[in-house]
Parts: C-alpha cells; sequence; structure tokens
C-alpha cells in the first residue's frame, strides 16, 4: 500500500474537478441571497398600524380578564401622534376590567401608555359600556 496521494479522486467521469462544481453551486446561493439584501427596516414602517402595539396589548389582557373574552372589542381613533382605545366589554364583566376603586382601569391605563410610548405615541384608554 501506498501513502501517496491519489489525484484521479478529485475527477468525476467527465474530468471535471468536484470542486469546482461545488464552488458553483456556492456563487448559485450567493446569488440568491443578493436578491435579499434590504435591510429588514426598509418598508416596515409603512405596513405598521398607528397604535397596534397597545391595541394588542390591551386586547390581551382585557381577554385574560374578563369571563366572556369573545365580548372584547377595542375601537381606535387615531390623531396627530395620538391613539385613543376605546374598550368594549360584556356588561357583566365591566367590574372586573374597573376593579375596586378604579385600580384595574388605572393599571390597564398605565399599561396602555407604556405600549404607545414604545411605539412613539401617546395612547389613552376609555372603558365605555
Amino acid at each position: 500500500m501506498s501513502d501517496e496521494y491519489d489525484s484521479s479522486d478529485d475527477f468525476d467521469e467527465e474530468g471535471e474537478d468536484d470542486l469546482e462544481l461545488l464552488d458553483e453551486d456556492d456563487d448559485d446561493l450567493e446569488d440568491e441571497a443578493d436578491d435579499d439584501d434590504l435591510p429588514d427596516e426598509v418598508g416596515a414602517e409603512g405596513n405598521r398600524l398607528v397604535g397596534g402595539l397597545p391595541k394588542g396589548v390591551l386586547e390581551y389582557l382585557a381577554r385574560n380578564i374578563v369571563d366572556d373574552p369573545d365580548a372584547v372589542f377595542v375601537e381606535t381613533s387615531e390623531g396627530r401622534g395620538e391613539v385613543e382605545l376605546r374598550l368594549h366589554v360584556a356588561p357583566g364583566d365591566m367590574g372586573k376590567v374597573i376593579g375596586r376603586r378604579g385600580r384595574v382601569a388605572q393599571a390597564l391605563r398605565q399599561v396602555v401608555a407604556a405600549a404607545g410610548s414604545r411605539e412613539g405615541v401617546r395612547a389613552s384608554l376609555d372603558i365605555v359600556d
């Protein structure tokens, strides 16, 4: 047995270099990646709903507080850098959303305001019948 390197292992039946074939496949992958070189931020602002984060947070919290989560509905109205959210719940769940001395309602307002500031808008909450 010889410890010498046999170069015939690097060629296929047609005599092409296997390493060159691998390099060509890598180039194809790089070309596909070049098409997606746009940063994630491009166009993201145009597709966002103003107040989407505060609305989503409010819906999530309200649905987990009340007994009838299907009755939870959040209306939004936009102004200049401001979003007003109106929370509608079933009549039997009003007490749960307001809480003793309005503590749950106040906590919801604070969380909604924090979510709005994260998005760069002022968010306010009204709880309506």
